[in-house]
Parts: structure tokens; sequence; C-alpha cells
């Protein structure tokens, strides 16, 4: 008989500690599971949001939703910014006493499985890493920032970094910025920064649509209702889910959501840019959601100042003193600022990864990332990814994040109980169930190929990014698929001849 004494002690390697990375952590930590180390390249924990310091950053999802179900959140303001996002992880690790399993200041260059021995090597950029039994990837997906590679960069004689990369050092007073990009980041950073500056270019390559933020701070009465009736609190929150559910009925282009939200916002362009031509600068002619909409209420009344130019064209070449732009037209600058974005479809990019046989995973993926569930890869035993492909969606990343974390869970407390070493994936599985996500996309997305550019598609156009579906629906993928996808060990077990999802 195998008593709780017999369990296997799995030794778990989790890279990265931002909000994924943080929610791996204390899913297995409240399983049982405490041999685990969360490596960190950064000195501080939060991701995405440690990395983005730059003025005005905060979330477009609100705080209430923005949070795990196991942590709720005294917020201070209905959409968080950069600083309590910091915060609110902080406060996560002590509150699960993560805070002796993090390294700091540690980037993981690759992990490679031995089938020898069952275990990865994780190498560290500092020399040190270790075995691990298990691996979970928790970079993120915007983790790897876009830069630009137009002619002459290397000869401007200005300071110019990328919003990820924000210099705080420059002084801004008086001088000319160029902002590079209209995106979320962009439409945060402009109405941020505009008082201090001398004068602010933006560069927009195409545009977007773009919704006023109902945005305010709490009052003291809000936060003492939400701490003392916590079912007040879920209550919202429900709501808040209910609502962008909604919402994601718009990503059909001929949904009557879609018409709604399209006809709203461009009121919301007529009623608050007050110059025609920017006006019909700022208006897209494509379906609504087609690029990432963005929540900003200060952006458009931004562009009405008469010390802020809309420049409606793409960067062609940097010179010493400025910049060029498609047209031929030089505008000067002192400083630029690149709101770029990220290489979103490059997964993993700052982590190789070589599984069954010494077989890479960029090699395998070949420009086009999938994985079963957004969780697994065949042929990559003892591997999870956190925010993997195609499980940006259903509105809060954090309900996503907590439901791979599950998943994560019950495949290492199954190699704990010692009868098996290893789970992989099967290939068959993996790839009937990429079909089914890319079928959902194409009958459920079809805003997202309305003619925009955006982040959600590899070079030969394939949506590697997105899920198509509910929260609800990606639970429940989660907990029934893996019975039928993942094999532990070399025991096989019987995998239906078909499956479906409607």
């Amino acid at each position: 008989m195998r008593g709780r004494a017999a369990r296997r002690d799995i030794r778990v390697a989790i890279v990265g500690a931002g909000l994924g990375g943080i929610a791996t952590a204390v899913k297995l930590t409240r399983a049982g599971f405490g041999n685990l180390t969360v490596f960190e390249k950064a000195a501080g924990p939060g991701g995405v949001w440690w990395q983005n310091t730059y003025p005005g950053c905060e979330v477009d999802v609100a705080s209430l939703a923005y949070s795990f179900s196991f942590m709720p959140y005294d917020w201070t303001r209905t959409h968080a910014t950069q600083a309590e996002l910091v915060r609110y992880a902080r406060d996560v690790i002590a509150r699960f006493d993560l805070g002796d399993r993090i390294r700091y200041d540690t980037e993981v260059l690759s992990a490679d499985w031995d089938d020898a021995s069952g275990t990865y090597l994780v190498r560290t950029a500092d020399g040190a890493g270790g075995e691990f039994d298990v691996v979970v990837s928790c970079v993120g997906m915007l983790s790897h920032p876009r830069l630009p590679d137009w002619p002459g960069m290397d000869r401007f004689a200005g300071p110019m970094f990328h919003t990820s990369r924000y210099e705080h050092q420059h002084d801004l007073r008086g001088r000319r910025v160029a902002i590079v990009g209209t995106g979320s980041t962009a439409c945060q950073l402009a109405p941020a920064i505009v008082d201090g500056v001398g004068r602010l270019d933006l560069y927009q390559r195409e545009p977007g649509f773009v919704l006023p933020k109902r945005v305010r701070e709490l009052t003291e009465r809000d936060r003492i209702r939400y701490r003392r009736l916590p079912w007040l609190r879920r209550l919202h929150r429900l709501r808040l889910f209910r609502n962008a559910h909604r919402d994601s009925k718009a990503m059909r282009a001929d949904s009557a959501r879609q018409r709604e939200l399209r006809e709203f916002a461009l009121r919301y362009i007529e009623g608050t840019v007050a110059d025609q031509g920017v006006r019909a600068a700022v208006t897209p002619d494509f379906a609504f959601g087609c690029k990432r909409p963005v929540l900003a209420g200060s952006f458009y009344p931004t562009l009405n100042r008469p010390d802020v130019t809309l420049v409606p064209h793409a960067v062609r070449e940097v010179v010493r003193d400025g910049l060029v732009d498609d047209t031929g037209t030089h505008r000067p600058a002192d400083v630029v600022i690149l709101a770029t974005g990220y290489q979103a479809t490059r997964y993993l990019a700052t982590l190789q990864v070589r599984g069954r046989g010494g077989r890479d995973l960029q090699e395998h993926w070949s420009g086009e990332p999938s994985a079963f569930l957004g969780v697994t890869v065949p042929g990559f035993p003892n591997f999870f990814i956190v925010y993997g492909p195609n499980t940006n969606g259903g509105w809060a990343v954090t309900v996503q994040l907590e439901r791979q974390a599950e998943l994560i869970v019950r495949a290492v407390r199954r190699l704990a109980r010692g009868r098996h070493t290893t789970v992989d994936t099967r290939p068959e599985v993996a790839a009937r169930y990429d079909r089914w996500v890319q079928g959902q996309i194409a009958r459920r997305l079809t805003a997202l190929v309305t003619g925009c550019g955006n982040y959600y598609h590899s070079a030969s156009g394939r949506n590697v990014t997105q899920w198509p579906r509910s929260h609800t629906t990606y639970l429940a993928l989660t907990r029934v698929l893996p019975m039928w996808g993942l094999v532990y060990a070399e025991e096989l077990h019987c995998v239906p001849t078909s499956w479906s999802v409607s």
C-alpha cells in the first residue's frame, strides 16, 4: 500500500516571476509541493509590470477582475497602475511565503532534457542553475520588445529607447519628443508626458479604435464595503466578466455587437477630436477589434493640443536630428521613444528548450508555435508553458493563468505518486486540438482578419496568440482533455478516436 510518505519529491523550476510564475508557485505550494525554485531575471516580481515603468502605465482590465481568485485585494483604483500591480505581486508572494523560493537577477538561458535521468538541466546566466524534474516556462507573451530596423538608427544624436526599457534619466522639459506608435502604450504615455515637453509628435503607422476608459480612484467608502462585504466584491467581479463576455461577441465581424461598438467608437472620435483631418486620420477602415482596442480617455483630447502633431505615416529612416516619414517629410526630434510593441508570436524567444533527442523547441515550431491547451508540446516531457500559444483572450489573463497552473498541479501530483517519471503529450491529440482552435478562430474571430496589422498572427498568417472562446470553456477543456492528451511514462491509455467541442 502506498502511503502519503511514499510520495516522490518533485523538483520544479519556474522561469519567470510575473503573474504567471506567481500563480504557478502559489498553486503548487498550496498543493503541498514546496521543492520549487522561481528564476527571475529582473530585480523584482511582476514580469511585464516590473519591466514597464513608462509614465502613465496601467492595466486596461478592471482591478477587481485583474487579480487572482485566491488573493482578493484592497485596490485603490478601478484600474491599477503599474506601481500598484507590482505591489500586488509582492503582496501575493508575501501572503503565500514564496520569497525564499525566488531567485531574482537570475536569467535562465536554457533547459535541456536528459532521457537517461528523466530530468532537465537548467542553465542560468550566472553559471548556476541545476537539475529539475519539471520545468515551467512563465516568460510571458510580452517579454521580447519589437525594435525597428530603420536605416540610420545609429546616427541619431539624442536618446532613443523602447517603452519597455524606459530611460527616466532624460529631462524632457522643453524638448521635442517623438513617440513612434499609437497603440495602448503610446495612448497612455502621450497624455502622461505632454505637459512636460516642448513639442510632441506621434507617428501612427495605422489607426486603431480607442474607447473612453472609465477609470477613477476608489473612495474609502468603496474600499470599506469591499472589505466588509466580500460577496459584493465577488458580485461586481462577476458583472465585469459578464459584460466582457457580451463584448467579446464583437469579434465576429458580422455581429450586432460589432456594429454597436464600432458605431460607439466612431461617435467618440467625432465628439472628441476637434480637427477634421485628425479625425479622418484616426478613423480605421477595418472592423472593430481587428487591432486590439485601446482604452484611454485622455488620448484623443491630447491630439487637440496645439503642441501635439499626429503624423499619420510610418517612419522611413532616422537622421541625426530627427525622423523621416514614408512621404519623405523630415521632422526634428530631440528624443525618440519607441512604443512599437512586442514580438508576441515569438514564444519563449529568450529561453532555449531542448526536449527528447536534443530537439530544439524553436526548430520544432518552425515559426508556427502551438501547444496542447497552450501548455504542453509533444516531445518535450515534463515541460509546461504558462501563457502559451492561443491562450490570450477571454478578457482577464489572470483567469487563464490560474487554469494553466491548476493543470500543471494535477500533472505534478500524478508524477509525485511515484508510478510515473514523465508526462508527455500525444501528438495526434495535440494536432486535433490545434485544428479545433484554429477552426474556432476562423468562425468566431472574423474581425481580426479585416485588413489591419496586429500582433496575433505568425508570418504565415496563422493566429498563434488568441483564445477564441470564454474563460468557462477553457476551464472545462483544461479539466477534461488532459485525460486524452497527456501520457505518463510509457503507459499508453486508450485514446478516443474522435472528440469535439461545440
